[in-house]
């Protein structure tokens, strides 16, 4: 009997694997193949540029990636911790579009371009030497350039710089950290087997410090990578031999020439040609490649696509879009950080790519941004607000609507609409600005680490294991006391006021809605319909409809958000059990401690009101 249900069994649980394996593979043939079905065919369009997007590291062959892995992390967009740009593929679209009559240009997207050997950034800046041979132009545009980014930036004809960027030549060489003393407090033995005086790959376990024979070879080392660098920069563009003199006194003199403004000295040393906008840029690439109906932008392909295309030559859909009166609503709500981010949080990008988007939509007649936020990066609070102002150069009004708080970057981002409301209750103002870097050389010396190392300038570098020197501390303080100045200046031109009334209720204030109207902070108090309304007066209309602009998703991610919200619906309302006060005081806690990890402004200067609530 054991042996006739053992084998019953097992002929049952073949039949079950089999089914498994057939639904499974069924569901994942469904799913592939309306992957594919819901993807354009790639057509290069007339006249555009070709973008290199250099998103990671340039590699020689990249990380192997299991294939099904790597189909289903591009399946559902995302991307791998350390992303990888294959150096053939860069080289060769850049050979293919020289020849090509579709590509007028290249675009360097370099925004996400994390580094490269200095062979491997030769080779690509060899090739866009080359392309511009053939006559066509090569354009960068930047909201910062870290020193690789501006190696390859130097190849273009021309480049272009955020009004509120920089770049600073702080030449090459580190710091390694020693662990000596913190293995000798642990009892650790450490048995060294070495040939040869300079190999110092084990000096951290057995030294506090870099050796005088290191030092000397690194030094050798990064001075020669040093020279070649600025030697190949120098020949491509006629640079003001001080700004890579490595001097802290050449530096500082330079910011005080150009009124502490980094970025206005990027132009006068011909670091970069011309400072603008990001609007402005892109406005000048639809003069240059033609307006793409499409993407509403200017003509480009990235390479990959071009490379795929190459293969493929084929013609996208278009689309029509229907006309009607509406007024658009965007909400801006939680911590303001720099980048694209999902909805909870502002993103400078992501927020500024709706408010774009109801530019760009004829059927916009007015636009209300209702704003929930203490503030945060000063640098996405102003790239929201250019978009503001983009909006009202369009001729569409914008009203800005105040919930429980717009504060500090909150309300950066609402100053210089055509009205601002709030409730009486909002909490708001909290104009300052301030800059954090932590440094940790006290509590490394305290448990035996030491860090030490040899660089070829004097640039105020931000290392953690450093202390942070008196002359970086001016530079940083000077930047940090500019911004405010911005800060307070955009809000007396926005609220045609003088500087010093808005200096003598800013300096970081936080007042009510009641207070900030008898301040002229706002123009009147009021709900998000009242809002509506204001918005309607102003663009003169009585019938329209409201739409609020949410970030786009693909056709996977709409089927699987209405499967999901669907499914959901057959599921019990949770329950949420009581939290005790110890246990709510310390997620409270743990609330304001992720707030820092949230702080990525590129300039590391944050418009944010402490004391208001993210919630």
């Amino acid at each position: 009997m054991r042996n006739v249900f053992g084998k019953l069994f097992g002929f049952i649980n073949g039949i079950r694997k089999v089914i498994v394996n057939l639904v499974f593979f069924i569901v994942l043939f469904v799913f592939v193949g309306f992957l594919m079905s819901g993807e354009d065919a790639i057509e290069v369009p007339t006249d555009g540029m070709l973008v290199l997007n250099l998103t990671g590291y340039i590699v020689e062959e990249k990380t192997y990636v299991d294939p099904v892995d790597e189909f289903f992390n591009k399946a559902l967009g995302s991307a791998p911790s350390v992303p990888e740009v294959l150096l053939s593929d860069v080289i060769e679209s850049i050979e293919l579009a020289a020849s090509d009559d579709r590509i007028s240009g290249i675009y360097l997207n370099l925004s996400s371009f994390m580094g490269a050997g200095m062979n491997k950034l030769e080779l690509i800046g060899n090739a866009l030497s080359e392309f511009r041979e053939s006559g066509k132009p090569i354009y960068t545009y930047g909201d910062y350039f870290s020193q690789a980014q501006y190696y390859l930036a130097a190849h273009a004809d021309a480049i272009y710089l955020n009004p509120l960027g920089g770049m600073m030549f702080d030449g090459m060489g580190g710091n390694n950290l020693y662990y000596k003393d913190l293995l000798d407090k642990l009892k650790v033995s450490t048995h060294v087997f070495k040939v040869g005086d300079y190999k110092s790959a084990v000096e951290p376990y057995i030294r506090n410090d870099m050796s005088d024979e290191a030092k000397e070879a690194n030094g050798q080392l990064y001075g020669e990578l040093w020279e070649t660098y600025k030697s190949r920069v120098t020949a491509l563009r006629d640079i003001d031999p001080r700004i890579l003199s490595g001097t802290m006194a050449d530096f500082q003199a330079l910011v005080a020439e150009n009124n502490n403004d980094l970025a206005k000295l990027t132009v006068t040393t011909n670091v970069v040609d011309e400072l603008k906008t990001r609007e402005a840029f892109r406005t000048q690439m639809i003069e240059l490649t033609g307006l793409d109906d499409d993407e509403k932008s200017w003509k480009r392909i990235d390479h990959n696509a071009y490379l795929a295309a190459i293969e493929q030559e084929s013609l996208m859909a278009e689309e029509n879009n229907d006309d009607v009166n509406s007024i658009k609503v965007i909400v801006a709500r939680g911590i303001i950080v720099d980048g694209y981010q999902k909805a909870g949080m502002i993103g400078g990008d992501s927020t500024a790519e709706l408010l774009r988007r109801a530019r760009q939509d004829d059927s916009t007649k007015a636009v209300v941004l209702r704003i929930d936020s203490p503030g945060g990066s000063g640098f996405a609070s102003e790239i929201i607000r250019q978009e503001v102002l983009e909006l009202q150069k369009a001729g569409i009004p914008v009203i800005a609507s105040m919930s429980s708080v717009a504060a500090s970057g909150g309300y950066w981002i609402a100053a210089s609409a055509d009205e601002i409301w709030a409730a009486p209750t909002t909490i708001t103002g909290s104009i300052g600005v301030f800059g954090t870097f932590f440094t940790i050389e006290d509590s490394l010396a305290e448990i035996g680490v030491y860090s030490d190392g040899v660089r070829t300038t004097e640039m105020p570098v931000m290392d953690i294991t450093q202390p942070l020197g008196d002359d970086a501390k001016q530079i940083i303080q000077l930047s940090v006391e500019k911004f405010y100045t911005d800060f307070v200046q955009m809000v007396a031109d926005s609220r045609d006021m003088s500087y010093d009334e808005v200096h003598a209720v800013a300096q970081g204030r936080v007042w009510t809605g009641t207070k900030a109207l008898e301040f002229g902070l706002v123009d009147q108090l009021g709900d998000f319909e009242d809002a509506i309304a204001a918005a309607a007066a102003k663009a003169d209309l009585t019938e329209f409809t409201v739409e609020t602009l949410t970030q786009e998703l693909s056709p996977r991610q709409q089927m699987l958000a209405n499967f999901f919200g669907t499914a959901q619906a057959w599921f019990p309302q949770p329950t949420v059990a009581a939290k005790n006060p110890l246990e709510a005081e310390l997620m409270r806690v743990w609330s304001d401690l992720q707030i820092t990890t949230k702080f990525n402004d590129p300039n590391g200067i944050y418009a944010l009101c402490e004391l208001c609530p993210t919630y």
